[in-house]
């Protein structure tokens, strides 16, 4: 079965967002955990949660995904940014409690000079500093594109932050398409030698998420432009081929395509479901 859904804005609450997934056919979605570009997040209200969940098992969603701010770099060579990074994961954990058994996914940070070891040493002292043994979600790292100091564009560099947390077993990943293409993964043509080379490095059980977006760049580009389904560098054929491929029937795929309506990400979903063969 096809999982697939997109980002959705969390300002009206778990309940709308999951109403607004349901208008498009999707059966999963994305939000930010607060405003993108950081701040203080709105406060929980419980009887949103538990309608939300109520609705989410009558329609039989599948996992959601949150998502932190673009704010958070928890690799800055500023302190004082990887103390306000290490405080807004560890709320945003704490709220993700209400919501049992999701994944809460974040870009690993920019290094900014300082170097990739250093840059992944300070990622694994934020992620020990926040996660505990209790915690029921689990916390994804996604794929960057690779643009100027990014941590996370290569597989090995995932590997060695997930190999240098205290609780590996909370850590997964989440594959971005934009992003493993611009950062040189050729997934149009060698999908295949890409699926293995992430299994190899990190373990396919590893991966739980995947953010279809076609890209507005050529492989290799390191530019993370988003482009909409069939209208970019990978096409339609290469994307259909990603949702229909035997090793990823796993996971479940969100939209972050350059959309301005609700009904805009309803049509991507329809033509992904249209040419998914696999049911």
């Amino acid at each position: 079965m096809l999982h697939i859904g997109c980002h959705l804005s969390a300002s009206k609450g778990y309940l709308a967002m999951g109403k607004d997934a349901l208008k498009i056919h999707a059966d999963t979605f994305q939000f930010f955990t607060r405003n993108p570009r950081g701040g203080k997040a709105k406060e929980i209200k419980e009887n949103d949660v538990a309608a939300f969940l109520q609705l989410a098992e009558a329609h039989q969603f599948t996992s959601i995904l949150a998502h932190a701010p673009y704010t958070m770099n928890a690799c800055s060579a500023d302190a004082s940014v990887r103390q306000f990074s290490r405080d807004m994961m560890a709320d945003d954990l704490q709220r993700m409690e209400y919501l049992p058994g999701n994944f809460y996914n974040f870009h690993p940070g920019s290094h900014v000079g300082q170097g990739m070891d250093t840059g992944i040493a300070q990622i694994i002292e934020q992620l020990n500093a926040v996660m505990w043994p209790e915690q029921r979600t689990t916390i994804l790292l996604e794929t960057m594109a690779g643009k100027g100091s990014e941590v996370g564009s290569r597989f090995a560099e995932l590997r060695r932050i997930i190999d240098g947390v205290a609780l590996p077993e909370k850590m997964g990943v989440c594959l971005d398409t934009c992003h493993v293409y611009d950062a040189g993964y050729d997934i149009v043509d060698h999908l295949d030698d890409v699926l293995a080379e992430f299994d190899a490095v990190i373990g396919l059980e590893r991966l739980k998420a995947i953010h279809l977006n076609d890209s507005m760049n050529p492989m290799n580009s390191h530019k993370d432009r988003h482009a909409k389904i069939g209208q970019g560098s990978l096409g339609l054929e290469a994307i259909c081929r990603i949702i229909n491929h035997p090793q990823l029937q796993q996971v479940f795929f969100i939209l972050e395509t350059p959309q301005d309506t609700l009904d805009g990400y309803g049509e991507e979903i329809a033509l992904l479901r249209s040419c998914y063969q696999r049911d």
